[in-house]
């Protein structure tokens, strides 16, 4: 349906910024909640940030409040996840992906509320 693709991930030191792309092909995505996503190896994929279509409400993970940013940008089909002060807990594979309902007002939701996953890109916090 919908082609998400993630990047802007790599190898930063504790303390620094990673902004995370999420391109969409196919499909426009400007019209669904948008969530930003992470998974360390043997958690759970969890919830990190989410946006509404238009971009009025958002939502954020206790543990990245104050200090990831999420935006997008609708005529470019992409959503940002701007981190900053990280730290090495971050580390994680970030995802993102689209909520499965037409402009819902909702900023999140649950994780089962969300399809068309990325593949992900790796974002390595080192103390």
């Amino acid at each position: 349906q919908v082609q998400l693709v993630e990047s802007g991930g790599g190898l930063v030191q504790a303390g620094g910024s990673v902004r995370l792309s999420c391109a969409a092909s196919g499909r426009p995505f400007n019209v669904y909640t948008m969530g930003w996503f992470r998974q360390a190896p043997g958690k759970e994929r969890d919830v990190v940030a989410a946006i509404t279509w238009s971009g009025g409400r958002t939502f954020y993970a206790d543990s990245v409040k104050g200090r990831f940013t999420i935006s997008r940008d609708n005529a470019q089909n992409t959503v940002y996840l701007q981190m900053n002060s990280l730290e090495p807990e971050d580390t994680a594979v970030y995802y993102c992906a689209r909520h499965t309902v037409w402009r819902s007002t909702l900023a999140y939701e649950s994780r089962e509320s969300y399809t068309d996953w990325g593949q992900g890109t790796q974002v390595t916090v080192s103390s």
